[in-house]
């Protein structure tokens, strides 16, 4: 019994089968407290995107804008039968419900200026800005003749205009609409869906006004977060936006005009314009107003890739840095028969895991580059150091420090690549590769001893 305990002990000291398959289940078993550190980076950047969420409704959520939207109530008729209880008699019901026309501007313009502020909480940060938006256009003509209205119905004297928005408590100013020579009061009501309503108080001379196309001007300032997006209810839209921030993301239904679009350090500019062609609602609505903001077009202002994400990004690579790692400890251990206890392994790999933690901890309180140099240096003073007790002289723990800086310095530009991540990535692989085969090039895999 004692022969073959020791038979067995010294296949898996000296088999290199059996190393590797040691070698192999470690690495498994290393990729539990991997995973508890993705989990740990995942928890950690929800708790970040809570914060911002809670920071971004106290300023001002995303902006949606549409308006301005002439309504004008009209009455019609509407018969019914009614059964008489007493008399057991059918008569007809006439009654004149009020229902509402909706016409949308002929031109429409929007200029608009965003002001960038980054707001912080503990050791969080969002960005929210404060857009001044200069509006103007003009309505056509205001003709009821395509509709089966009587004229006698309509009731003009109690036409409003109206404004939709997404962000009722981001307004900071009292909005007046000048229509013509008149100056209109703004208040909201109350509303259930999306866009909220902001209704102006009835339009007194629009009799008179209605015999030309009606000139209209306001402005608005807002806070908000994350986008401002408009919907182009114009017949013609157009849209100027300027803004300090560096990073913006140009979505919704339609991009600015070619050649518009300016990024650089200091902010951006763009501009778009949308003809009534471009998009599939008409420019006026009878008895009901739809949403359309799934046809809005604008800016999400983005803060470039976060820490949570490249320290997530960086731990993807985890388990090839372990395994990578491990495997040239393996790839010295066969080469210079120099025996490396199983419990060695797990040390190096608990190490290699601890650079995860120390990078998400410190790139919480400073930039990613010195959280990545200062969680890489010490990962590989570490190892190289522990490495010299195990391998002996100087050789081999040199080849290892080299080795694993190469493998950290590699993921670190793979993280900071974007268009070319896949590519670089794809030949620094094929490279590793291509060395580890020529270093196991001379090792004899036949000898089982």
């Amino acid at each position: 019994m004692e022969q073959k305990r020791n038979k067995f002990s010294n296949w898996l000291r000296n088999s290199i089968t059996a190393r590797m398959l040691v070698v192999g289940l470690l690495l498994l078993v290393l990729l539990i407290p991997l995973q508890f550190v993705k989990e740990l980076i995942q928890e950690r950047a929800l708790r970040q995107q809570e914060v911002i969420n809670e920071t971004n409704d106290k300023w001002g959520n995303e902006v949606v804008f549409s308006g301005p939207i002439i309504k004008i109530p009209y009455k019609t008729i509407k018969e019914e039968t009614v059964f008489n209880k007493v008399n057991k008699t059918y008569s007809k019901l006439v009654t004149e419900p009020v229902k509402y026309a909706y016409f949308f501007p002929e031109k429409l313009h929007i200029d608009t200026k965003v002001q960038s502020k980054e707001l912080n909480r503990s050791i969080y940060e969002s960005v929210v800005f404060t857009a001044d938006m200069n509006i103007s256009g003009n309505f056509p003509l205001i003709d009821f003749s395509g509709s089966d209205i009587p004229s006698e119905k309509i009731l003009w004297e109690k036409a409003t205009l109206l404004i939709k928005t997404s962000n009722l408590k981001g307004i900071r100013n009292t909005l007046e609409i000048g229509l013509d020579s008149e100056k209109l009061q703004m208040t909201p009501q109350y509303d259930k869906e999306y866009l909220n309503t902001i209704q102006s108080t009835p339009i007194t001379t629009f009799k008179d006004i209605n015999t030309k196309p009606i000139p209209f001007s306001f402005t608005i300032t807002i806070n908000g977060s994350d986008h401002l997006h408009f919907i182009p209810i114009g017949k013609e839209t157009t849209a100027i936006m300027n803004s300090d921030w560096h990073s913006p993301s140009f979505n919704g239904r339609f991009l600015p005009e070619d050649g518009s679009r300016d990024i650089n350090a200091d902010g951006f500019s763009a501009s778009w314009k949308v003809l009534q062609i471009n998009r599939q609602f008409e420019q006026s609505f009878f008895g009901y107003l739809p949403d359309l903001s799934e046809f809005a077009f604008g800016t999400k202002l983005i803060i470039p890739v976060d820490e949570y994400q490249k320290s997530e990004r960086t731990a993807k690579y985890g388990f090839m840095v372990i395994g990578l790692t491990l495997l040239v400890f393996l790839l010295i251990q066969l080469v210079s028969k120099i025996h490396i206890h199983p419990f060695q392994y797990v040390m190096i790999g608990l190490a290699l895991v601890m650079f995860y933690t120390l990078l998400i901890s410190i790139s919480e309180h400073s930039s990613f580059f010195k959280s990545y140099a200062i969680a890489g240096a010490s990962v590989l003073a570490l190892i190289t150091i522990y490495s010299r007790a195990i391998l002996k002289g100087f050789k081999f723990p040199l080849l290892v420090c080299t080795s694993l800086a190469s493998l950290y310095g590699f993921i670190y530009v793979i993280i900071q690549l974007e268009s070319y991540a896949l590519l670089v990535g794809s030949i620094g692989l094929f490279a590793i590769l291509a060395i580890v085969m020529f270093a196991s090039r001379k090792i004899d895999w036949g000898n089982e001893s």
